[in-house]
């Protein structure tokens, strides 16, 4: 075991939904979709996340085939959009189940581990104050 009294992992977990034809949603496009919230355009949301137009389109229109609903409405204007009632709806949805697991396996790990073990937003707080 570690002497370093400063030891203490972290839990990190990736979570997404998927289909037989592939990725249905997960953090890229909950983060996307966050993204699209805060800035008010796909275009913006895409660069602030550095990756092209055409592939966070391509991702969110995947998404939307599966699920036969739209996620993001086009508002009047230049390239603004929003999200629809669904878009809130499972970006909220992803965030509190991703959270409920997240605890549920900072809990589990430690009772089985004998560190002190952290959930990912416990370890960001302490980084802050660091």
């Amino acid at each position: 075991m570690s002497g370093n009294d400063n030891f203490c992992p972290r839990v990190r977990l990736n979570l997404w939904l998927e289909t037989d034809e592939g990725m249905l949603f997960g953090l890229g496009r909950a983060q996307l979709l966050e993204k699209i919230e805060e800035l008010g355009s796909l275009n913006k949301a895409a660069k602030e996340l550095g990756m092209s137009y055409r592939a966070a389109w391509g991702r969110l229109k995947n998404t939307e085939e599966v699920l036969g609903d739209s996620l993001v409405l086009k508002t009047r204007g230049r390239g603004g959009c929003s999200l629809t009632p669904l878009g809130e709806r499972v970006l909220e949805e992803y965030r509190q189940w991703t959270k409920e697991v997240e605890n549920f396996a900072v809990m589990t790990a430690r009772k089985s581990f004998p560190w002190r073990i952290a959930s990912f937003e416990e370890d960001e707080e302490r980084r802050m104050k660091e």
